[in-house]
């Protein structure tokens, strides 16, 4: 068997992609709270639960997605997945009822949650294992810089117009083109014939018994509880109980963006030398602190520290848990890792609602150290996952540096 190759082109296509998915995403989705409360009138409750409601389905339905793109290739399900996403878009831009709205806004949620994993994986598919860190990570930075842009696109253009969302649609529409004008490696193909071995039930079986997936996604689910809505929690803390509160957290999320878009390099030089497992362990940790800082802070200068400590953990978490997964994943079934994997994505549900719930019952200091132990009880996991012999042939520690 051939060495594996980095198809360089396809990479950067999926790593700029990642970037338009999210500038996308982030100009119309990132207002839909002020589009059903404004337009449709629609209580906090309710547009909770429906805002919530399709990013629970997605979660479940990325598994067998997943396993799908095993079988049939991930480029097939990418682009029903863009063109899925393209509709809803018009669909929400055009909608005149609630009822067409909250429809079509589901099916949006859920084709994101899909297109997160797949994507996922077909980088895993053209990247030799020694790129894939790099990528990985490109991929995160990508993503950020979507969600930076994305929302000033959203105001200037008019928050939640119609033309914004069938913008986005035609956005999805192009990308989904030029997936299919994509050249991609033959041991997509060749590995989605071997996993037709198997059922899609059985595939998605084989995934969700892996003890070490198991645990990887336990703690995925924790630390994005801590990470992933962080501003969710932060705001209402800071701006209740902070002197000049709404303008320190302005500049939080602002320190937040450009130590992601400048630490990234850094943490991936730091996790190849460290090796994914360690370099996760030292985001945990970071996390914690982080939360810790939060706690003790007063003013600018301790929040602006905490949110450096922060965000340093969080760009050492999130490509180092992808590299973790992408090692154990079978090439044949690699999609239903992935897929499965991203049930983790409910902790970007959990993170805000119960730490919304400590924030209001306990109050501050018991929401922070809340984080904190989450961010210990991920690092365990992980360190417990590590320790289980892979599934198959393989004997030696894939989680530690490859230099020696």
């Amino acid at each position: 068997m051939g060495k594996e190759q980095t198809n360089p082109h396809a990479a950067l296509f999926l790593v700029i992609g990642a970037g338009l998915v999210t500038i996308a995403r982030a100009m119309t989705l990132s207002f839909l709270a002020i589009k059903l409360q404004q337009t449709f009138g629609l209580g906090p409750a309710t547009i909770g639960f429906l805002l919530g409601l399709g990013l629970l389905i997605g979660a479940v339905a990325a598994p067998f997605a997943g396993s799908v793109s095993d079988r049939v290739g991930r480029r097939i399900v990418l682009t029903l997945t863009l063109v899925s996403m393209a509709f809803a878009m018009i669909g929400m831009g055009l909608a005149e009822t609630v009822f067409a709205f909250c429809l079509a806004q589901s099916a949006a949620s859920v084709a994101i949650s899909v297109y997160g994993p797949i994507s996922r994986a077909l980088m895993s598919d053209i990247c030799a294992e020694p790129d894939r860190l790099k990528y990985f990570s490109w991929r995160y930075t990508a993503s950020n810089v979507g969600w930076a842009v994305g929302p000033l696109i959203g105001v200037l253009a008019g928050i939640a117009s119609t033309g914004l969302f069938i913008a986005a649609g035609a956005l999805y529409a192009t990308l989904a083109i030029g997936l299919q004008l994509l050249r991609l490696p033959r041991r997509e193909h060749a590995d989605c014939q071997a996993s037709k071995q198997a059922s899609l039930i059985e595939s998605v079986i084989v995934a969700m018994h892996d003890r070490q997936l198991a645990f990887f996604i336990s703690g995925s689910t924790l630390l994005i509880a801590v990470y992933g809505q962080w501003t969710a929690t932060l705001a209402p803390y800071v701006t209740q109980n902070i002197a000049s509160g709404v303008e320190i957290f302005a500049y939080l999320v602002s320190i937040n963006g450009v130590v992601v878009l400048t630490g990234n390099p850094l943490a991936r030089r730091f996790i190849e030398r460290a090796g994914p497992l360690r370099a996760l362990l030292v985001g945990c940790v970071l996390l914690g602190f982080g939360q810790v800082g939060f706690l003790v802070s007063t003013g600018l200068p301790g929040f602006a520290v905490s949110m450096v400590i922060f965000t340093a953990g969080e760009i050492l978490v999130v490509p180092s848990e992808y590299t973790m997964v992408d090692r154990i994943s079978p090439a044949q079934n690699r999609g239903s890792y992935f897929g499965a994997h991203s049930l983790s994505t409910v902790g970007g549900f959990l993170g805000p609602t119960i730490g919304g719930v400590t924030l209001g019952v306990f109050g501050g200091p018991a929401m922070f150290i809340l984080f904190a132990g989450a961010a210990a009880l991920g690092a365990l996991c992980f360190t417990l996952g590590a320790q289980i012999q892979p599934q198959g042939c393989k004997s030696r520690n894939v989680f530690t540096s490859r230099e020696r």
